[in-house]
C-alpha cells in the first residue's frame, strides 16, 4: 500500500485561541516532529456578533452538541458586543513570529473573522479586496514579507474573493471542502489560484453526534488515512488547541504509526505546481457540509 499523505491546517479565529490554543499545538508538534500550516486572524476579534446565526438551520444543534460556551469561553462570547474586540495581530504577533520560527507556514485567516464568514455573501468586489488587502498589511507587518496563502474564515468563498486572491498573486489557497487540488471556476471564469481543500471533516462537526464517540472519531480518521491519497484535516486552535488537545495528540501520535507522511499545504502546492498542466478544474459552488450550518464554499468536478 503507498503511504497517504496528511496536511494539518490550523485554523485561529480568536485572541484566546491565539494566546492559548497555538502555544498548546505549537508544543505537541515540536514533541512529535510534526510541521504545520497556521492561518490567522489578523484583525479585531469580534466573536460576540456570530450570534446572528442564531436563525440558520442547525445553529442551535451544533452549538449544543460541541458547547460552544467551554469551547470559546465567556469573555470571547462577548467581544465585539458587550466588550470591545481586542485586535489580535497587535496583542499576539510574537507569538505568530514564533510559529514560524518552529517551522510552520503561516498564511491569512481572515482580517475580520465573523464579517468574512457572516457578510462576504453580501459584500462588493471592492469590500471583499479592502476585507483581504487589511489582512494582507497586517500580515506584512508582523511577518516583514507577502502572505503567500489564504484560507477563508467559515470555508466562505466566491468569484469576488477568488478574484481578490488571483490580484493579491497568493501562491494557493484553501477555501473549499472538497476531495483534491483543483483550479476553481465560478460560471465560466476559471480562476488563477490553486485550492487544496480540507478532505476530512472536521472535530466540531462530527463531536457529540450519534455513533462519534470520541474513540469512533479517532477511528475514522485513521481509517481514512489507510486508503493512501491525500487527506487534508482543518483544526482549531480554539478547540484541538485547548480542550481537546489529549483526543487531537492520540491522533497524532497514531498517525505516526501508519504509512503516512504528514506535508505542510504549502509543500503539496509545490508539488502540484510542478505540472500546473495536470491540476483539474472544477466548479466551486455553495453547498451544505453534515454537520456544519449553513453554506460554504464546495468543490464540485464533473
Amino acid at each position: 500500500m503507498s503511504a497517504g499523505v496528511l496536511s494539518i491546517k490550523v485554523d485561529v479565529d480568536t485572541d484566546r485561541g491565539t494566546r492559548i490554543g497555538v502555544p498548546a499545538l505549537l508544543a505537541v508538534f515540536q514533541q512529535l516532529g510534526i510541521s504545520a500550516t497556521f492561518l490567522f486572524s489578523l484583525g479585531p476579534d469580534n466573536t460576540g456578533r456570530a450570534i446572528r446565526r442564531v436563525f440558520r438551520p442547525g445553529f442551535f444543534t451544533k452549538a449544543a452538541r460541541t458547547n460552544v460556551v467551554a469551547m470559546y469561553g465567556i469573555r470571547t462570547l462577548l467581544n465585539g458586543v458587550l466588550l470591545p474586540g481586542p485586535h489580535i495581530g497587535r496583542r499576539n504577533e510574537a507569538v505568530m513570529r514564533s510559529t514560524r520560527a518552529h517551522g510552520h507556514e503561516v498564511g491569512i485567516h481572515c482580517y475580520d473573522h465573523i464579517r468574512w464568514q457572516d457578510g462576504l455573501a453580501t459584500m462588493e468586489a471592492t469590500e471583499v479586496a479592502e476585507e483581504l488587502g487589511k489582512a494582507r498589511h497586517e500580515f506584512f507587518r508582523i511577518f516583514g514579507e507577502p502572505a503567500a496563502t489564504a484560507g477563508a474564515a467559515g470555508w466562505q468563498a466566491n468569484a469576488h474573493s477568488l478574484e481578490a486572491y488571483d490580484s493579491a498573486g497568493l501562491r494557493y489557497a484553501s477555501d473549499a471542502r472538497g476531495t483534491h487540488p483543483f483550479l476553481p471556476r465560478v460560471g465560466q471564469k476559471v480562476f488563477n489560484t490553486l485550492q487544496i481543500p480540507t478532505t476530512l471533516p472536521t472535530l466540531d462537526e462530527l463531536l457529540g453526534r450519534r455513533g462519534y464517540s470520541e474513540l469512533q472519531i479517532l477511528d475514522l480518521y485513521l481509517g481514512k488515512l489507510r486508503t493512501g491519497g491525500l487527506h487534508v484535516l482543518t483544526v482549531h486552535a480554539e478547540i484541538e488547541g485547548m480542550s481537546k488537545l489529549p483526543l487531537f495528540r492520540e491522533f497524532l501520535a497514531r498517525a505516526l504509526a501508519l504509512p503516512v507522511r504528514i506535508q505542510r499545504l504549502c509543500d503539496i502546492a509545490e508539488e502540484r505546481l510542478r505540472t500546473p498542466q495536470d491540476i483539474p478544474v472544477c466548479d466551486l459552488t455553495q453547498g451544505e457540509v453534515d454537520g456544519r450550518s449553513g453554506t460554504l464554499a464546495v468543490q464540485r468536478c464533473a
